[in-house]
Parts: C-alpha cells; sequence; structure tokens
C-alpha cells in the first residue's frame, strides 16, 4: 500500500561568503518516474451514462470499438514491440471505467497483460475508473491478476459540483473508493476536473487538500474544456455555463501543484494531451500548448516570491538548479516583469549544476 510521505520544508538562512543574508531552498516537487506508456483506450466502455463533459472520442482520439478487437490490437501492437526490442511499457487502459467491465473482461486483459509482462515487455500495468465502480473483492482479485495501480475519476470533492455534472455519485464515493484501491495493496491515482459547472477556484482548493489527506501517488489536472458534441457545449451556447479563463486557470492550478508535490504527490499531466481532432473541436475553455509548462513557471514564481519575502531585505540575486533554466522566467518571458518587482532580472538570476536554490540579499 502506497502513502505519500509529507516532503519536509528544506529551508534555511545562510550568511554567504561576502556577508550578505541568503536562503536555500529546494523545489517540493517530487522526482519524476520516468516510463514509456502503452495506452489502451476502451472509449465509452463500462460508463453507466455520459457526463456533461466528455467527449472521450475526440479526446483520446480513439472511436468506440468491440472489446475483443481492442484487446487483439493490443496484444499484436505489444508482441510487435517485442520483436522490435522496444520496451518495457507501462500498460495503462484510458477512457471507460476499466472495473465496470463485463466480466470476464477485465481478466482477459489482465491476462494478456501478464503474458507480456513475463516476456519482459510490460513492466506495470494500470488503470482508469470510477468511484462507483471499486468494488473490494473485484480490487482484490484485479491486484492478484496483475493490476498495479488504479486512477479514480474524482473530478472534484464539491457534492452541487458533482450532481451538476451529472457523476452519479457523491464525495463520499469518491474518499471510499480511494481507500478501497489502497486497502487492496494497489496504488492510487486521483484526476480533478477544475472549472466544472459551479466550481470556482475557492473550491479547486478544498479539493487539493481533500486530495492530499488521501495520499495518491499521482494527480491529473484537467481543467475543463467545452467540447463540441458534449452537454457541456449545449449549456454554454446558451450562456448557462462559462468556462475558467486561461489566466484563472494558469493561477488556480499554479497554487494547486505546490501543496500536491509538498505532500509527495507527482502531478503526472496538466490539461489533456494533444491530439489532432481536439483543437478543432474545442469551442472554448483555458487550453493553451504549453499549459504545463507555464503552470510550473508561475508555482516556481511563488515559491521564489515566498523565499523572497522571508529575507527580510531586497534579493541581490538566485542561483538555481540548471534543469529549472528554460521554465524560471515563463512562456516567452511572460514572468520577468514579476521578478523585476522582487528585484530579480536575468543578469542576476544565473543556473548552475546543483540541487538547491540561493536566494541572497542585498547588503544593508
Amino acid at each position: 500500500m502506497h502513502n505519500a510521505p509529507q516532503r519536509p520544508i528544506l529551508r534555511q538562512n545562510v550568511t554567504t561568503p561576502a556577508g550578505t543574508a541568503g536562503r536555500i531552498f529546494r523545489h517540493p516537487e517530487p522526482a519524476p518516474i520516468r516510463a514509456k506508456v502503452w495506452p489502451v483506450f476502451l472509449t465509452f466502455k463500462g460508463c453507466p451514462g455520459r457526463c456533461v463533459f466528455c467527449a472521450q472520442p475526440v479526446q483520446s482520439g480513439t472511436a468506440p470499438a468491440p472489446l475483443a478487437h481492442i484487446l487483439e490490437a493490443m496484444d499484436a501492437g505489444l508482441a510487435a514491440a517485442a520483436r522490435a526490442g522496444r520496451g518495457p511499457y507501462e500498460l495503462a487502459f484510458y477512457g471507460g471505467v476499466f472495473t465496470a467491465l463485463p466480466d470476464p473482461w477485465p481478466e482477459r486483459f489482465l491476462a494478456v497483460a501478464r503474458r507480456h509482462a513475463q516476456a519482459g515487455t510490460v513492466s506495470r500495468v494500470r488503470c482508469s475508473t470510477r468511484p462507483d465502480a471499486c468494488d473490494p473483492a473485484l480490487l482484490a482479485r484485479l491486484a492478484g491478476l496483475g493490476l498495479s495501480l488504479v486512477e479514480i475519476g474524482a473530478q472534484t470533492f464539491d457534492d452541487a459540483v458533482l450532481a451538476a455534472a451529472g457523476r452519479g455519485h457523491d464525495a463520499a464515493a469518491i474518499s471510499l473508493a480511494a481507500r478501497r484501491v489502497t486497502e487492496a495493496g494497489l496504488g492510487l491515482g486521483l484526476q480533478l476536473l477544475p472549472g466544472l459547472p459551479g466550481h470556482g477556484p475557492g473550491d479547486l482548493v478544498r479539493d487539493v487538500a481533500a486530495t492530499c489527506a488521501l495520499a495518491p501517488e499521482i494527480v491529473r489536472l484537467y481543467p475543463c474544456l467545452v467540447v463540441a458534441g458534449t452537454p457541456l457545449a449545449a449549456l454554454y451556447r446558451t450562456g448557462a455555463y462559462q468556462p475558467w479563463s486561461l489566466e484563472t486557470t494558469l493561477d488556480a492550478l499554479a497554487g494547486a501543484v505546490i501543496p500536491l508535490w509538498r505532500a509527495g504527490i507527482r502531478v503526472v499531466r496538466l490539461g489533456l494531451a494533444p491530439e489532432p481532432g481536439l483543437e478543432a473541436a474545442v469551442l472554448a475553455g483555458p487550453r493553451h500548448p504549453a499549459l504545463g509548462a507555464r503552470v510550473r513557471a508561475r508555482a516556481l514564481f511563488a515559491l521564489v516570491a515566498a523565499e523572497a519575502a522571508a529575507l527580510g531585505a531586497a534579493p541581490a540575486g538566485l542561483v538555481g538548479p540548471r534543469r529549472f533554466a528554460g521554465e524560471f522566467f515563463g512562456h516567452a518571458g511572460e514572468l520577468l516583469p514579476a521578478y523585476a518587482g522582487l528585484g530579480l532580472s536575468r543578469q542576476t538570476v544565473r543556473f548552475a549544476d546543483r540541487e538547491d536554490f540561493l536566494l541572497t540579499a542585498q547588503a544593508v
């Protein structure tokens, strides 16, 4: 069972060789786990109904297909990858409710996955599901058959928002399902969908706190988009729904990732993955090709600003890990004015082969 550890706040006051004050601190994001993913899209399979935001064929680029065809394609694809010497892969079942597939389909998929795992082509297996499709006996059985991690589509912990989205369950069901997943010895993931009808940035703050309390391994944050052909698109056209602006979304997500990181939770996705048909189908909402990078940059700025406030004097300069050089000043330098407000500029910020940040104060 995984319990995400509360990461220590690694910061301290120092005195530089020049005799000025400084602050040493580390970025709180957990180290990423590099894994190649083999996605298997079970579009709409196992779904009891359609939520207002859902447009799975467009989001995944995969039309619904019979389960037998999906299994055959998965088997053939993994076999071809093995012959080519590729892998290992983390096998991931997306786009449907894996734990609500009719018997014996979950077992059939896992049996094929186990065969490829024995051949060394598959290293781990995870699936997506709903909170109301987490029967304890089924989870225990699937864990015994090789399932490794279950991602729950939580969306939010606000009962009124869940009802408006047509989810068919309440927030208590999410917490119960999360406990059942971990009790079955499975890794836990949660997916949040900020910006649903009736959902504001303050609700996301509460959702993140509830998420941290459940200690998942991973979290995905998918800001709500209006996609053509969904019930949400009809609400949008009548003026009954207005999505979050891009600026609101960037700031809200930047505020969300920091407590998740500090709880030891990996944020593995910010925004929907690009798909050829998705851009044309999005009618409105906070969509940007560099959404994840912009959120990460704003979160880093918030971290630096907090340390600058604790300095007790105006910053003189900052030295940071080289891996943050590309994102530090934001997309197209959009955070340069904000850093200038702290007293930092391209001339006073540099990067080196180190793991922590050193923020120095101006001599008094």
